[in-house]
């Protein structure tokens, strides 16, 4: 990231800020200490920058501008009120050459000094109303609604896992876990007619808990962000997360049942049965522990240290799915 990306971020969410309140005063605008040009993200795949009430992020550079577009219309449409945040509009000349760039209401984030307090019951709902929104009731779009990106993000892991920690002794397994993953799982092909991964919901596809926000802030109600690989796939890809972490014993099983049990009462689509999970989450969930442990390499080798304890966790998960057995799969996780 340089200091020009940031300042013209801080100008397109400064201008977003005045636009979404014409008139009124901005507390972000002169006060001491105000949050004028404040970074909250800085990532390859999206820099976030905050001027009072707004914020304006640049999107990974190689972002396809239709599918873009075509996300951010989908935030912005009334039948998503209430799950997803809706984009501010801003002035259309952005800053970031080839990185589109958007706008948002700044929403409180989930404290992570706090689990406790982690709204696992708020996401799953979430989860369950996107679910059952009829794509082909999204009129108006700009474009065709994209595939959901998780298959997509995986196989971006990997790579980068290659590229990072190629030699890394932990390295074979995660790969022989990858080689376990059918090939929609891998992004390598469409998924199939039938079985998991066929259904074409509408999916958030990045669902964890940095991708809540509470807005109006402070208290106003959850709503799930970052629409950068939302699109039509299997539902399941939106509880692989929390169920990957269950499965790796991250995640203890009272939260994985709350998280499960609102999910299922809410009616969600993603699994037939709540009791047994598994025949729909099994493939999703490897793919996002082997997902997990891909970047848990790539990262740790980066700042020359060790796996940590979680990221051992999973790197002990990836083991057992590269060496488990064809008729264990689907086996619910002790």
């Amino acid at each position: 990231m340089t200091a020009s990306v940031v300042r013209a971020l801080a100008a397109v969410a400064r201008d977003a800020a005045h636009l979404a309140t014409p008139g009124g005063p901005c507390q972000a605008c002169g006060a001491r200490g105000a949050r004028d040009g404040e970074t909250l993200a800085d990532r390859p795949d999206g820099t976030v920058v905050r001027h009072g009430s707004a914020v304006a992020k640049a999107h990974a550079p190689g972002t396809d501008p239709v599918a873009h577009r075509t996300r951010l219309a989908v935030a912005a449409h009334p039948a998503l009120a209430g799950i997803l945040l809706s984009p501010l509009p801003h002035p259309p000349d952005g800053p970031a050459q080839a990185r589109p760039v958007s706008a948002w209401p700044y929403g409180a984030p989930v404290d992570p000094a706090d689990p406790d307090a982690a709204p696992w019951e708020d996401a799953a709902v979430l989860l369950a109303r996107l679910h059952h929104i009829e794509p082909t009731g999204l009129t108006g779009l700009p474009g065709p609604l994209p595939p959901m990106r998780g298959p997509v993000k995986a196989a971006a892991a990997m790579a980068r896992l290659e590229a990072a920690a190629a030699d890394h002794p932990a390295a074979p397994d995660v790969r022989r876990a990858w080689a376990c993953l059918p090939a929609w799982a891998r992004g390598e092909e469409p998924p199939p007619a039938h079985g998991p991964g066929r259904r074409g919901a509408l999916c958030h596809g990045d669902l964890h808990l940095g991708q809540l926000v509470r807005h109006p802030t402070p208290d106003g109600p959850w709503l799930l962000i970052d629409v950068d690989d939302l699109g039509l796939g299997d539902p399941a890809w939106d509880l692989a997360r929390p169920a990957a972490w269950f499965a790796a014993g991250l995640l203890p099983p009272e939260i994985w049942q709350r998280f499960l049990g609102a999910y299922t009462a809410a009616d969600g689509p993603a699994v037939t049965c709540a009791d047994d999970p598994w025949p729909q989450l099994d493939v999703p969930a490897k793919a996002l522990t082997v997902q997990t442990a891909a970047l848990a390499l790539a990262k740790s080798a980066a700042q020359g240290r060790q796996p940590d304890e979680v990221e051992g966790a999973v790197l002990e998960a990836c083991t057992r799915i590269g060496t488990q057995s064809p008729e264990l799969e689907f086996e619910t996780p002790s």
